[in-house]
């Protein structure tokens, strides 16, 4: 009598886990190349067949998909989290969450993770312009939908803003106000937000015929003393900045705190305009000048895109790939 393989045999056999033998048996991706052969060579020796592959691997869906995030301790990633894990409750899908903190490993292992509990889809809501996993992950077969960003040469479906539109809007705003030195505040250029809002800014001032000023622009990591040191710069050269373009909401309140702390009066001395609208914006003690980016509608399409794209299985429905209109939103600090 013939004795039946199953994948716990292979992998006590291989000496991995059993869902590392579904994984080399699927065909994921995210395996290293020593544990797929070794895996493979173990299946072989042991007889183990397409057959008894098919049966011993859990085929029920899960009603389960994944959320990766950049920094979920900024107001946009959690607001839009919000709308995502509600929305898709109400479509009977359960969400797991995953904050990558901007790193490019914690990516890898969020894909990593989400794919090992079986996720039906990912949403992503944040990676750099030159980002590789996602397009191996998209290439695995796991339906993928991107929000809020994108890659350079993307083959995923997203939902994003009009970024350079967005910050052409904010800054012929400001030049309509009579701002002409005008300042410019990101982290990072990485993102294809980021990116996408500093040609803006630059774009505009090459319209208006202002010269690129890089002594405007900072472009580092947001620390206290340098902020510090970055306003006090701006303020007191010979012709002074006064406005400044954050590349977004949560950029725009930590300058205005800085304000505050150092008596620098908004918008009488240095107007403030950010990027997102966040509720926080609309805060009556904050009041920010900002560009809408639509983040309800962008959220929404993403889950009901991603759904599209797990209820299609192999007839995958035409690619999407929407970018939306920006709008301005103008209150106090301007």
């Amino acid at each position: 009598m013939k004795i039946t393989v199953t994948s716990n045999d292979v992998a006590k056999r291989a000496g991995v886990s059993q869902s590392t033998v579904s994984r080399v048996i699927n065909n994921y991706p995210y395996i290293r190349e020593e544990t797929r052969q070794k895996v493979l060579k173990t299946i072989e020796e042991m007889g183990f067949t397409p057959d008894e592959v098919a049966r011993s691997l859990n085929k029920r869906k899960t009603a389960t998909i994944g959320l990766i995030v950049g920094d979920i301790s900024n107001s946009f990633f959690a607001e839009t989290a919000k709308i995502i894990i509600s929305e898709a409750r109400k479509r009977g899908f359960d969400v797991i969450l995953s904050d990558t903190d901007h790193e490019k490993e914690n990516l890898k292992k969020s894909i990593d993770m989400l794919v090992g509990k079986r996720v039906e889809g990912i949403i992503i809501g944040s990676v750099e312009r030159t980002e590789e996993e996602v397009e191996r992950l998209y290439h695995s077969q796991t339906p993928v939908v991107l929000y809020n960003t994108r890659t350079d040469e993307s083959p995923c479906d997203y939902f994003v803003l009009d970024n350079e539109k967005g910050a052409r809007i904010a800054m012929n705003y400001l030049f309509q106000k009579q701002h002409q030195r005008i300042g410019f505040v990101s982290p990072s250029a990485k993102y294809s937000t980021l990116h996408e809002r500093m040609e803006g800014y630059r774009q505009a001032l090459l319209e208006k015929g202002i010269p690129y000023d890089p002594e405007l622009v900072y472009n580092q990591p947001l620390e206290a003393e340098e902020i510090k040191k970055y306003l006090t710069s701006i303020l007191s050269m010979p012709d002074p900045v006064t406005a400044v373009f954050a590349a977004s909401d949560q950029i725009a309140v930590t300058l205005l705190e800085h304000c505050k702390r150092m008596n620098i009066s908004v918008p009488e001395e240095l107007a403030v305009i950010g990027f997102d609208d966040i509720h926080l914006s609309s805060n009556p003690f904050i009041d920010l000048t900002t560009v809408s980016q639509k983040h309800q509608v962008m959220s929404l399409s993403a889950v009901e895109r991603l759904i599209e794209l797990i209820q299609a299985k192999e007839k995958a429905p035409r690619h999407v790939q929407e970018i939306m209109e920006p709008e301005l939103i103008e209150r106090s600090t301007t």
